[in-house]
């Protein structure tokens, strides 16, 4: 295993071609792990960072949406996903490849062990594809349809990832470049994001008042999933060197380098940008955006270019990633996280940018000893990279609108309205978030007859029920003393101020707190406590007084004004001690 080398990519094993995917010693196989492993994480960001560009009562829903891209796209992609985009057979075509279905090789297949590790690589790119569109999806698309869509979504990514990668190709073999994925990835995902979004419609009342961005739900979890998909870039991008051995481990180094350089360029551009468009103010969405565009921007040609180079096209990404955000909002596209613009128009730049700029990486192959037009390559890379985004981009939007179309045709991709209003988190998961508008719907809603029991019974996040009615029976009973308490003042207008019933005071509380003490427990005797009964009857003693509220008398008083305990009682609040 550990003696695979380049020369193999053309040799038979099994009668079919080696893909260089599969190409992988030992040293290889570690690196390829190591980086799926880190990739997987961005599903966290993405997560992180979607649920807090979305309002809080959506929250949930979008991260539940994350789980189920890995989930049910995990599942199709091995099913199908990998053997249409990376499979060895014998009817490959340029279109498709057909082989490696359901991929589970033999221990005596020689390439066992680099197919597993190339398994894993691409699932984490499979993946983050359909990520990408759940963020655009956001707010208003039925939960059960985007978990068939997410179940199909492969197809959308799996087949134009073996055109630019796979032997079979037609776009690997005209000579395409595509480190990491500025196509096969963020221009899939973003063109599917467009389509979705525009078929989906914008969320309710989100154009009412103008097209300026909605409020943030949790703007600290949308920088903090910024970091974690800066962490995970990394290992996008240096990780599809396909290993460190011989001069891989150079170039993998590079690419983690540029990829820094260009989210260092593109971040530059949005905190200028967003500072001047709004008046001395930095916008956190300007900001998170201009980032990530620049990072995909960078990634189809990741250890190709120079430290200046990769500043400047991660500047132009991030120009252009924040110049169309507003006018997508304009044409009516709403896209609450930015996909549209962060993954698919700084997509087409990063495929195009390697036209432009890329070095033959000697003595690497990447290229197949092209260079970019800036680099004295002529125009034949250029005319091919934008062949390759002219295709991913048909291939995403017509793809996710066909698909869209079918799914709808069994399961409606549009919230109902009252749902939408309500909230996917306490509709379709039955988490009910306080003070975010929630009781205002849900009274607003009643007079509709909609069945809102469920919605109207379901506890609020962090809440215990039973806390809640032992907190009601508290007060209740507070109030039936102070009823009790006012009646015996009524009745007994003479009587001096030491005779009056009063209430425990415990001197070591606050008098603006309830003690709960004793409850269906056994005194210090033994005997059963039957509460805080007591004796008042002017001169007389008694229980026959004692007030019994919830199952539990209340209060213990004496003709003295003192409890049973000896104990001072205050007449001005009611403690339960």
């Amino acid at each position: 295993m550990s003696n695979l080398t380049s020369s193999m990519i053309q040799k038979v094993s099994s009668g079919r071609v080696i893909p260089r995917v599969n190409d992988l010693a030992v040293e290889d196989s570690n690196w390829v792990l190591t980086s799926s492993f880190i990739i997987f994480t961005m599903q966290t960001g993405f997560g992180m960072l979607e649920s807090g560009y979305v309002s809080a009562k959506n929250e949930v829903n979008i991260m539940i949406k994350n789980i189920i891209d890995i989930v049910l796209g995990g599942v199709t992609y091995w099913l199908f996903g990998y053997a249409v985009s990376s499979g060895r057979g014998d009817t490959n075509n340029a279109f498709l490849a057909a082989g490696d279905f359901m991929i589970d090789p033999d221990v005596s297949d020689p390439l066992f062990g680099p197919i597993f590790a190339a398994f894993l690589f691409q699932l984490s790119y499979s993946t983050t594809a359909t990520t990408i569109v759940s963020g655009a999806m956001a707010e208003r698309c039925n939960f059960k349809a985007y978990c068939l869509f997410s179940f199909l979504n492969t197809i959308v990514y799996c087949i134009p990832a073996g055109w630019v990668w796979g032997e079979h190709g037609f776009l690997s073999n005209l000579g395409v470049v595509d480190i990491a994925g500025s196509g096969p990835v963020h221009l899939i995902g973003g063109s599917s994001a467009f389509a979705s979004a525009m078929m989906l419609g914008p969320r309710l009342g989100r154009y009412a008042k103008g097209t300026d961005p909605l409020p943030l739900g949790n703007p600290v979890n949308a920088c903090m999933g910024l970091f974690v998909l800066w962490w995970g870039w990394l290992a996008f991008n240096s990780g599809s060197t396909y290993g460190v051995s011989g001069a891989k481990w150079i170039y993998a180094a590079r690419a983690a380098v540029m990829t820094m350089m260009g989210s260092f360029g593109g971040g530059t551009f949005s905190i200028i940008y967003s500072m001047v468009r709004n008046e001395g103010r930095l916008d956190i969405v300007d900001l998170i955006n201009g980032i990530l565009a620049s990072l995909v921007s960078v990634t189809a040609g990741c250890f190709l270019y120079h430290a200046w180079e990769a500043i400047i096209i991660g500047v132009i990404g991030s120009a252009l990633c924040c110049f169309s955000m507003p006018l997508f909002d304009r044409m009516g596209v709403d896209d609450p996280v930015g996909a549209s613009a962060v993954h698919g128009v700084a997509g087409i730049w990063g495929v195009l940018a390697v036209g432009l700029f890329a070095d033959n990486p000697i003595p690497l192959d990447t290229t197949s000893g092209r260079s970019g037009l800036f680099k004295g390559g002529g125009w034949y890379l250029l005319g091919v990279q934008s062949l390759s985004a002219l295709c991913l981009i048909c291939w995403g939007i017509c793809v996710t609108l066909a698909l869209l179309w079918i799914i709808n045709k069994i399961v409606p991709i549009r919230m109902d309205p009252n749902e939408e209003l309500l909230g996917a988190d306490l509709m379709e998961h039955r988490i009910r978030h306080s003070q975010i508008g929630i009781s205002r719907a849900l009274s607003a809603l009643a007079p509709l007859k909609i069945d809102l029991d469920d919605a109207i019974n379901a506890p609020p996040i962090g809440r215990n029920p039973g806390h809640e009615q032992c907190i009601d029976e508290v007060r209740a009973a507070s109030q039936k003393l102070y009823e009790w308490r006012s009646f015996m003042d009524k009745m007994s207008p003479q009587k001096k101020a030491n005779d009056q019933p009063k209430v425990t005071d415990n001197p070591g509380l606050s008098k603006g707190s309830f003690k709960l003490r004793n409850i269906n427990r056994k005194n210090k005797n033994g005997t059963d406590n039957h509460g805080y009964e007591g004796k008042y009857s002017h001169g007389t003693s008694g229980a026959e007084n004692g007030l019994r509220a919830g199952g539990n008398h209340l209060f213990t008083v004496t003709k003295s004004g003192e409890n049973s305990h000896g104990e001072r009682h205050d007449q001005n609040f009611a403690w339960i001690d």
